[in-house]
């Protein structure tokens, strides 16, 4: 086992014994897919580095895509908060969404598994139109920085294209960089987003 899955262990079981045992799984999770695609990830071998029984495991997790959906809100939480830190590092408006939609690809590319297991296990919902408290973190951080962009009488339906839009443009072009259609050139995705994104070449 690597050094960094021994870490993980430790900590995991220092956490069960703290009572955290469901948080313990997760982060062996987001450890194993980080060195693994998800398909290889068992239930088992997870109850295994944390030092537990599978019987414990499924008390949390009864089957492996109760898992996946833990990993994946966990991702996109992990996501939001790197888009809010980069937004305000930016000084918000224009600027911060087009720092937001390049944070956006770099976790694409730092963290493959993670972010093709976040959509592959999202639910047939129509994320845009979920109430805002309803929305994860990063779709909410989007959602608000278009409102924040567009004018005050602007219908809803516009502002909705208008968010449909800058996630179409940064989704679609972590894809293309994932499947090895365009080569990761952080310069070049960062002309491109603050080209196209609303305001995103103003700062």
């Amino acid at each position: 086992m690597t050094r960094k899955g021994n870490s993980v262990n430790i900590e995991s079981r220092r956490g069960y014994h703290h009572g955290d045992l469901r948080g313990a799984l997760i982060a062996i999770g987001l450890d194993m897919l980080a060195a693994m695609p998800a398909e290889a990830i068992s239930l088992r071998e997870i109850a295994r580095r944390a030092g537990v029984s599978a019987t414990a495991v499924y008390r949390h997790f009864p089957d492996k895509q109760a898992l996946f959906a833990a990993l994946a809100r966990e991702g996109m939480e992990r996501l939001g908060g790197l888009q809010r830190a980069a937004s305000a590092a930016a000084g918000g408006g224009g600027p911060g969404l087009a720092a937001s939609g390049c944070t956006y690809v770099r976790f694409a590319v730092d963290n493959p598994a993670l972010f093709r297991l976040a959509f592959a296990s999202a639910p047939a919902t129509a994320l845009l139109d979920l109430p805002l408290d309803e929305a994860g973190s990063a779709m909410r951080g989007l959602r608000e920085a278009i409102a924040a962009l567009m004018p005050g009488d602007l219908p809803p339906a516009a502002r909705r294209d208008a968010a449909l839009h800058a996630w179409s443009l940064v989704h679609g072009l972590a894809m293309l960089i994932l499947d090895g259609q365009v080569g990761y050139d952080p310069a070049e995705v960062e002309r491109v987003i603050r080209a196209t994104l609303p305001g995103g070449g103003a700062g």
